[in-house]
C-alpha cells in the first residue's frame, strides 16, 4: 500500500509538478550566461526554501552552489544529493523541433534543454523529498543537496568547494541522479566511473610548411615522426606499451564481477547502436572492457593540409590529441608523468602538453549501503535494477569517494535516448515521475533500514 500512495499522490500532483520543472526548464542557464545562471540559482534556492530546507548561495571562483540542508537528529543517517543546475548551449538552433527554453511534452516526452541533463533529474530528486514530507511528515534520515553550476565545463571548481566544506557536506551516501538509464530500459545503479586523461602531443619539422618538391627528402615530415612515436606507445592488440602504464589499477573484486555478468547483453543490437559491425564479443568483455580497463584513445590528428584541392607540402607540425580514459587508483598525474618520460626516450622533441583531467573512483560492491539502495530501487520501480560497477564515460565522482571518504551512488532516471547535449534533449514523462517516486521511497527505506 506505502507505493500505491506514492502513485496516487503523484498522480494527484502531477500537473503541479511538471510546472515546478517547467519553469526551471524556461531559464537559460547556460553554464557561460552568468545573469541566467544567477537567476536559476535563486529560483532553485527558493523551490529548497519551500520544503523547509534551510538552504544557501555559496561563491565559488566561478558559478555558485546553492546548498541545503534538513537535519533532524545528527545521529541519524545522512544522505548527501548531487545535481547540476547549469545546461549545455542549444547550437545548432535550427535542428530543434521546438524552442529550447519553452518545454513542451510531444508523444510522452518533454522537450527542452536540461530536461534530461540534468534538471529534470534534479527536480525529480527535490519533488521526490516533497512527496515524503506530504505522505509522511518529519524526514526520518538528514538530508543534504549539493547543486552546482558549473558540470558542463567540467566542475572546475567543485573539488575545491569540496576541500573546503567538508564539515558541511558530511555525509554517510552522496547520491546522484544523472547520465541515462539503460538502454534495455531497466533501473540502473552505477558504483563509479571511469577518470579521464587529456593530452596533446606535437611533434615539429621546418618552422613553416615547405614545397614537397623542392625540399622533399631535405626536411624532415614531423606527421611520419608522430605516427613513429604513436607506434611505440600502443600495439596492435590494443596494449598499451608506456612503462608502468598499467600500475596500481585496482582489480575487480568478484562480486564486481559477478554484477558485470548480469548486465544484459545484445551484441547485434549494440552493433547497430554504436555502429560498428564487426563487433565480436562476449557480454562479459565488452562489460570489463568498457568499465575495468583503461582506454589509451586518439581524438584526432591535426597535420598539413586536408582540403579538396591538390597543396604539395611538408607541414611543419604535426599534433595529436588523446584522451585516456582511466579506471579506478590510477593516478592521472602519474600516468601523464609516465607518459612523458616515454616521449623523452622515444624522440625528446616531440613536447607533449597536460589538457586536463579527472580521477576515477569506484565505491565497493560489497558494502551494506549498496544493498540497501539496490533495495529501495527495486521497490521503486518493481523490477530489480542492474548494478553496473561503474559507468564508461566521467562524471567528478571522485569529490565524494577521495576527497569527501563518502560511498557515492549514481542512479540515473533520464532515458536511455534523451539526447542530452544534442537538439531535441528529452525526457520522457513516466521517467520524471519514476524519478520522484524513486527518490521518496529511497528516503523511506534508508529511514526504515536505519543502516
Amino acid at each position: 500500500m506505502t507505493l500505491e500512495k506514492m502513485d496516487d499522490f503523484i498522480l494527484k500532483h502531477r500537473d503541479d509538478y511538471l510546472n515546478q520543472l517547467f519553469n526551471l526548464l524556461k531559464i537559460k542557464s547556460i553554464s557561460t550566461n552568468e545573469d541566467e545562471i544567477r537567476h536559476c540559482a535563486n529560483v532553485l534556492k527558493s523551490e529548497m526554501e519551500t520544503l523547509g530546507l534551510d538552504t544557501q548561495l555559496i561563491e565559488t571562483g566561478g558559478n555558485p552552489v546553492v546548498y541545503g540542508e534538513l537535519l533532524n537528529d545528527k545521529n541519524r543517517f545522512t544522505l548527501l544529493i548531487y545535481g547540476h543546475y547549469d545546461v549545455q548551449a542549444v547550437e545548432p538552433i535550427e535542428l530543434w523541433d521546438s524552442n529550447p527554453f519553452e518545454p513542451e511534452i510531444r508523444d510522452g516526452r518533454i522537450y527542452a534543454r536540461g530536461a534530461g541533463d540534468n534538471k529534470g533529474q534534479l527536480m525529480a530528486q527535490l519533488l521526490g523529498l516533497k512527496t515524503y514530507q506530504a505522505l509522511y511528515g518529519e524526514l526520518p534520515i538528514n538530508v543534504k543537496f549539493i547543486f552546482e553550476g558549473e558540470e558542463e565545463l567540467g566542475s572546475v571548481h567543485l573539488a575545491e568547494f569540496v576541500e573546503n566544506h567538508k564539515a558541511l557536506l558530511e555525509a554517510d551516501l552522496v547520491y546522484t541522479s544523472d547520465g541515462s538509464s539503460h538502454n534495455s530500459g531497466d533501473p540502473l545503479i552505477l558504483l563509479g566511473v571511469r577518470g579521464v586523461l587529456i593530452l596533446e602531443m606535437t611533434a615539429k619539422g621546418a618552422d613553416f610548411d615547405n614545397h614537397s618538391g623542392n625540399t622533399g627528402n631535405i626536411v624532415p615530415n614531423p606527421a611520419w615522426k608522430l605516427m613513429r612515436l604513436l607506434n611505440t606507445m600502443r600495439d596492435d592488440d590494443g596494449n598499451v606499451l608506456v612503462d608502468g602504464f598499467y600500475d596500481k589499477i585496482r582489480k575487480p573484486s568478484d562480486k564486481e564481477m559477478e554484477l558485470l555478468k548480469r548486465l544484459p547483453y545484445d551484441q547485434q543490437d549494440i552493433a547497430e547502436k554504436i555502429g560498428y559491425e564487426d563487433l565480436d564479443m562476449d557480454g562479459a568483455s565488452y562489460y570489463h572492457k568498457l568499465t575495468m580497463e583503461p582506454t589509451f584513445n586518439i581524438a584526432g590528428i591535426e597535420s598539413g593540409y586536408t582540403g579538396k584541392n591538390a597543396k604539395t607540402i611538408i607541414p611543419s607540425t604535426a599534433t595529436v590529441n588523446m584522451d585516456i580514459r582511466l579506471v579506478a587508483d590510477q593516478d592521472p598525474e602519474d600516468v601523464f608523468k609516465k607518459i612523458e618520460e616515454h616521449v623523452k626516450e622515444v624522440d625528446p622533441s616531440v613536447t607533449v602538453t597536460y589538457k586536463g583531467a579527472m580521477r576515477p573512483s569506484r565505491t565497493p560492491a560489497e558494502l551494506e549501503i549498496v544493498q540497501a539502495v539496490t533495495d529501495a530501487v527495486a521497490h521503486a520501480y518493481g523490477k530489480e535494477p542492474l548494478v553496473q560497477p561503474s559507468m564508461p564515460g566521467s562524471l567528478p565522482d571522485y569529490v565524494w569517494t577521495e576527497i569527501l571518504n563518502t560511498p557515492s551512488i549514481i542512479m540515473p532516471y533520464a532515458n536511455f535516448d534523451q539526447h542530452n547535449h544534442s537538439p531535441n534533449e528529452n525526457l520522457k514523462v513516466e521517467n520524471f515521475f519514476a524519478g520522484i517516486k524513486c527518490t521518496c521511497n529511497l528516503v523511506r527505506e534508508l529511514g526504515e533500514r536505519n543502516v
